[in-house]
């Protein structure tokens, strides 16, 4: 279900939901979902054996541990690509708003599964 062709205003669709780690669809293009999340605290260490996962910060700072153990520290308008089957972990120490761009259907948690895995919902 693609969005009519107008603009989707971040911060109005960031508004609309208080759950951290609960991805929102804002928009599909050519099979892609972008999605927007608030973070905080650690997610769950994960990799996306057949798609690169795509992080971008609109408020706050987001810190991901790639598998190497190293961390990469983002801040407003870092944008981040973790190649597949690169295992990750995001975490926030405060609350972070981040976007998300993926293919349709990809779970938030990777081949982890688990508790935290989201259902895909619309904003």
């Amino acid at each position: 279900m693609a969005h009519p062709a107008s603009p989707v205003n971040l911060a109005e669709k960031l508004a609309t939901f208080d759950e951290c780690w609960s991805p929102r669809i804002v928009a599909e293009a050519n099979g892609w979902h972008f999605k927007l999340v608030k973070v905080l605290g650690e997610f769950v260490w994960h990799t996306h054996p057949d798609v690169d996962e795509v992080f971008w910060v609109i408020s706050g700072v987001l810190e991901v541990r790639l598998e190497e153990r190293r961390a990469v520290r983002l801040s407003p308008g870092d944008l981040l690509v973790v190649p597949r089957g690169m295992s990750h972990q995001p975490y926030a120490h405060e609350e972070c708003h981040i976007a998300l761009l993926e293919p349709a259907g990809v779970p938030n948690t990777g081949d982890t599964g688990g508790p935290r895995t989201a259902a895909d919902v619309w904003a």
